[in-house]
């Protein structure tokens, strides 16, 4: 599986070029004397506990690798590099605060390239995005053969869609080292995505064989195989990954995804249900409970759905975790027939977000943005124009100030969502354009490409709809009946 915690990405032009082709360093930085970034601790034990932590990161053991720097940090107070970490990996807020706050105080005393790492962190968690993304690519600059850094950057990237550059990174870390196998997987998450399975497969082989007994292999091997819609090979390496490890409890996630996406959705459910049991920390409970939940959605029964988001969300609330409290909230909005019972659920996912001031303003401002989304297109469905007018401004000032690349999703998704419905065909395609990796959009696009007389691209939209198979609520609530359907043209 592919690291997925500091959510989002940036699309600022002055730095990775995803919106032009800008250079990929925005600056001119010295390169440092060493290879590597050296990592400031007096204690040989507190480094050795950080290092392993970073190999358990890149093996995917992501809550040891927390373990790992929290004893980093016990040995060694002003070791910022791990508080870093901790704070760019956590799924408590305000252990995430907290342990932000502690790097941003040791940078006065840390080389350069910490500084830059820890500049990076902190100024994209506290919404930063440009100088957050500068300090990476200063970083990077200065310690060009340093395939760790590659890898960390690289492997953000991914999960703030930034794949073309994440490729990049990849391929830089593995001219350094060949059989580096963090940056193997992940460059094979780059080729599914983009739909070269064999080419992933192949990576995939390459994986399992420098690892034989670790189960991430197996885990992102399953994954893959799933994305290609091969669920049986996909459950044979979720096994085999619990087969190394039974506490690697992201394969047994898996299996609950992968039987979803199956259409057996009480095994579904046993296996998430296990995966529930198991979990780390409470953040990826709720998480798998969400997933579970789905499952209720996904057999049209929506009044066990509204049950279990309920339960969930009242839940978060009462352990403090108001981002899955919203999130939570959200889907619960998200499958509703009557508008005014979502846009009151969406009501409340916004208060969840207003609770504590212990979400980072960059999770805080990408849940909004989804919040608004799913506004704009309920108040324009039952015709509240004034609601759904004032709903997308907000969502467009957002846009305009942050340059996050989930938020700028959010918002041309609900655009031409509102641009679909007052018959702008050629407007909504603009803005569905930069937000096509969604369900949701997708189907606006074939519907628009019908309206403008573009079989092509219908075609093509139309087929990619059919083929995915990501265990979310807008596959859940789009593609199942996209497959049933015959094709527009």
């Amino acid at each position: 599986m592919p690291r997925s915690s500091m959510r989002r990405f940036i699309c600022a032009a002055l730095v990775f070029g995803l919106c032009t082709a800008a250079p990929v360093y925005a600056h001119h930085v010295k390169k440092a004397s060493t290879t590597t970034m050296p990592v400031t601790t007096s204690s040989a034990k507190a480094r050795a506990l950080y290092e392993k932590g970073m190999q358990d990161y890149e093996n995917l053991y992501l809550e040891r690798c927390n373990d790992d720097w929290r004893a980093a940090v016990k040995e060694d107070p002003s070791l910022a590099a791990a508080w870093a970490w901790i704070a760019f990996n956590s799924g408590n807020p305000e252990e995430v605060n907290a342990a932000r706050a502690k790097a941003k105080a040791l940078v006065p005393k840390l080389t350069p390239g910490e500084q830059l790492m820890v500049s990076w962190i902190v100024d994209v968690q506290e919404g930063d995005f440009i100088a957050g993304i500068s300090a990476m690519n200063d970083l990077l600059e200065m310690y060009p053969k340093d395939k760790r850094l590659l890898y960390l950057a690289g492997n953000w990237l991914m999960g703030e869609n930034g794949d073309d550059q994440a490729q990049r990174m990849m391929e830089k870390a593995l001219i350094i080292d060949k059989n580096y196998p963090a940056a193997l997987n992940d460059l094979a998450y780059v080729d599914a995505r983009n739909r070269r399975f064999a080419k992933a497969f192949t990576a995939m082989d390459r994986y399992v064989a420098l690892l034989p007994q670790e189960p991430n292999p197996q885990d992102s091997y399953g994954e893959l195989l799933r994305m290609a819609g091969a669920f049986e090979h996909s459950l044979e390496h979720y096994r085999a990954a619990l087969k190394i490890d039974p506490d690697f409890v992201t394969s047994q996630l898996g299996l609950g995804d992968t039987y979803a996406l199956m259409g057996n959705q009480d095994q579904a459910r046993i296996e998430y249900e296990k995966a529930i049991r198991f979990a780390h920390n409470e953040a990826d409970r709720l998480t798998y409970d969400m997933q579970k939940a789905m499952t209720w959605v996904r057999e049209s029964n929506f009044a066990e759905a509204d049950k279990a988001f309920i339960e969930i969300a009242e839940t978060a609330h009462a352990k403090g975790q108001d981002l899955q409290e919203a999130q939570a909230l959200r889907h619960l909005a998200e499958y509703q027939q009557d508008d005014a019972i979502a846009l009151k659920r969406l009501k409340a996912a916004e208060e969840a977000l207003e609770h504590r001031s212990v979400i980072s303003p960059s999770d805080r401002n990408e849940e909004m943005s989804r919040i608004l989304r799913n506004r704009v297109v309920r108040a324009s469905h039952m015709g509240n124009e004034l609601l759904r007018d004032r709903s997308l401004k907000q969502l467009e000032t957002m846009a305009a100030a942050s340059r996050n690349r989930v938020i700028q999703s959010s918002y041309h998704g609900a655009a031409g969502s509102v641009r679909m419905d007052q018959k702008k065909y050629e407007d909504a395609i603009a803005h569905l354009d930069e937000d096509q990796d969604n369900p949701l959009t997708m189907e606006l696009l074939a519907r628009a490409y019908y309206q403008t007389s573009q079989p092509n691209k219908l075609h093509e939209v139309e087929a990619k709809l059919r083929g995915t198979n990501l265990p979310t609520m807008e596959q859940a609530l789009v593609v199942p009946a996209a497959r049933s359907r015959r094709p527009a043209i």
